[in-house]
């Protein structure tokens, strides 16, 4: 019997791969026998520094660049699956949000999917079907103040996700979108709040006194993320696509 989590003689694009949910699914794949990943950062040390069991070819690019992406295509040629992960952070309420700000999270976390996911799309249909995943967020889903453009870009990514689904199924290929709470990943570190609390208190101590706003008592780690992105992509979901998955802990409930 063919093992629907293996992952033999495939490739995948995996953008945001240098930290955080993007490397914790790069090693899952690589974990689960991927022939080849296509990973993506504007982080060249991150890339550089992961050690990964498969071939890898590393992108140091701004996923919002077209250009970077059409090159991509014509030098890939061969794509079965797509983790659409690339994202920045922002805080501040809409009121007090400047319009140069609200640009730059868009033109990564909405345009930079956009393009990541057409890209994926156009190579996964010249290769007969595959899987995406776009990383969303619980902001997309529940309305969380004083998160700005990062929760309607992340509301956006995961509609595009179930459009795509809808377009692409008589090609064989599923897209579906994952709406994690928190999680701890390095996205939290720019943060003006966060950093005080780190002073104050440890990194450790302040990802803990946050994940106490979760009902399951803590954030999810990196790789628990990478489970259910692996689940999504993968020929175990075979009959899943245009699903928007909650895992967050409990914290929209």
């Amino acid at each position: 019997m063919t093992d629907p989590l293996d992952f033999s003689g495939r490739s995948a694009l995996v953008t945001g791969a240098a930290s955080g949910i993007g490397t914790a699914t790069a090693r899952w794949l690589a974990d689960h026998n991927i022939d080849t990943l296509h990973l993506v950062d504007v982080d060249a040390d991150g890339l550089a520094a992961l050690d990964l069991p498969c071939k890898v070819e590393t992108y140091v690019h701004d996923v919002s660049d077209p250009q970077f992406w059409g090159g991509f295509e014509r030098a890939v040629g061969k794509l079965d699956h797509a983790a659409v992960n690339a994202g920045i952070g922002s805080g501040g309420e809409i009121a007090e949000q400047s319009f140069e700000d609200w640009r730059r999270v868009m033109a990564v976390n909405l345009d930079g999917a956009f393009l990541t996911l057409a890209a994926a799309l156009r190579l996964m249909r010249a290769n007969g079907g595959g899987s995406a995943v776009v990383t969303g967020s619980i902001t997309a889903v529940k309305p969380v103040a004083g998160i700005g453009a990062y929760g309607v870009a992340k509301a956006g990514v995961a509609h595009m996700a179930r459009i795509a689904a809808a377009e692409n199924a008589a090609h064989n290929i599923r897209v579906n979108a994952i709406a994690p709470g928190g999680v701890d990943t390095n996205i939290w570190n720019a943060g003006e709040a966060f950093q005080q609390a780190v002073a104050a208190h440890g990194r450790e101590a302040a990802i803990a006194a946050m994940g106490d706003s979760h009902p399951r008592g803590r954030f999810a780690t990196a790789d628990e993320l990478a489970r259910d992105i692996g689940y999504l992509l993968s020929d175990m979901s075979a009959n899943v696509t245009g699903t928007v998955l909650v895992s967050d802990g409990g914290y929209s409930l």
